[in-house]
């Protein structure tokens, strides 16, 4: 049996680490098989000697980020876990100290795995960004976030949201009413992240100014778009062409992020996904950053997760299996 010992500076830190009936805590007892309990101000963990190495660099880190303001759940110490797994744990504090985008509520929008401050530092630092990952990753969202950041900061004059009109095998002639309430359905993720970042009543403003446009990609096409922040989703459903064809809108001041997850493509023939050709075409150009994700980004839900993990699985075994 191995012991250590963890000092606390301050007992609401060792609250905020337990959680309001320890299930925070046990979380890492389970996962390493330890033994954790609090006395005065201090955390004894003990157990076998290699898991009480982990379990103790996982509270330090956990103790770190609440030091730094930031609220501990599941879905951190899950990923914290993981980190100390692979011995990065240590990087961990870069997250909480990167604010991409304060929102209209006052809420500050972090990148929350490491995965995903590689993706927020290639918006910055490059002109064109592609992000590929499965659902659940944040690509769409920070992708709002940075946009909206730059937008307030008066990098950009306008944001510019698009996605492919045509999923899960549907049609716009098919969908009820005008051509606004036939596209809207297609376009409402959008909208829910520009509301969270700026506020109905702000969003409705810069709507009818046109410093903000929510539009179908056919709608792209033709224009140039000058100091624009463009936001290309869903894009593993585009087609080679229409690919080609957003790209080549970027004007002078302006960026792009295409987001897409090449699992969920829905077009009749899923090798001529515009995204996966990009990916390739594009790989070696400079100013262009490829991201991509996996299920150790998934910031929903652990379940989600899971559900990819054992799809992944059994589309692995299937092709072993032919």
């Amino acid at each position: 049996m191995h012991e250590h010992i963890i000092d606390i500076q301050r007992m609401e830190h060792a609250a905020a680490l337990f959680g309001s009936f320890d299930e925070n805590i046990r979380l890492v007892q389970k996962h390493f098989s330890v033994d954790i309990v609090c006395r005065d101000s201090q955390i004894k963990v003990s157990g076998d000697a290699e898991q009480v190495y982990g379990a103790v660099k996982t509270v330090e880190g956990l103790l770190k980020l609440i030091e730094n303001g930031e609220a501990v759940n599941e879905q951190n110490i899950r990923y914290l876990i993981g980190l100390v797994g692979e011995g990065s744990e240590g990087r961990l504090l870069s997250l909480a100290k990167d604010v991409i985008c304060i929102t209209a509520a006052g809420k500050p929008i972090k990148a929350k795995t490491l995965g995903q401050k590689r993706y927020a530092d290639a918006m910055r630092q490059k002109t064109v960004t592609l992000a590929i990952g499965p659902a659940g990753t944040g690509k769409t969202y920070l992708a709002v976030a940075m946009a909206v950041r730059a937008f307030r900061a008066g990098d950009v004059n306008r944001i510019i949201l698009t996605r492919p009109a045509v999923e899960a095998g549907e049609k716009l002639g098919f969908l009820p009413g005008d051509l606004q309430h036939k596209v809207d359905p297609y376009l409402r993720p959008l909208y829910d992240a520009l509301f969270e970042m700026l506020g109905a009543e702000n969003f409705s403003r810069h709507l009818e100014k046109g410093t903000v446009e929510v539009a179908p990609l056919a709608y792209m096409r033709g224009r140039t778009l000058d100091e624009s922040y463009i936001i290309l989703d869903e894009a593993q459903n585009t087609s080679p062409e229409q690919m080609k064809m957003f790209l080549t809108r970027l004007g002078a001041g302006s960026k792009a992020v295409i987001t897409g997850d090449i699992t969920q493509i829905d077009l009749p023939d899923p090798k001529r996904s515009g995204l996966i050709e990009a990916s390739r075409v594009l790989k070696y150009v400079e100013d262009i950053a490829i991201i991509r994700f996996s299920e150790k980004d998934i910031v929903r839900h652990k379940l989600v997760q899971d559900i990819i993990k054992a799809y992944d699985k059994y589309y692995d075994d299937a092709k072993r299996q032919r």
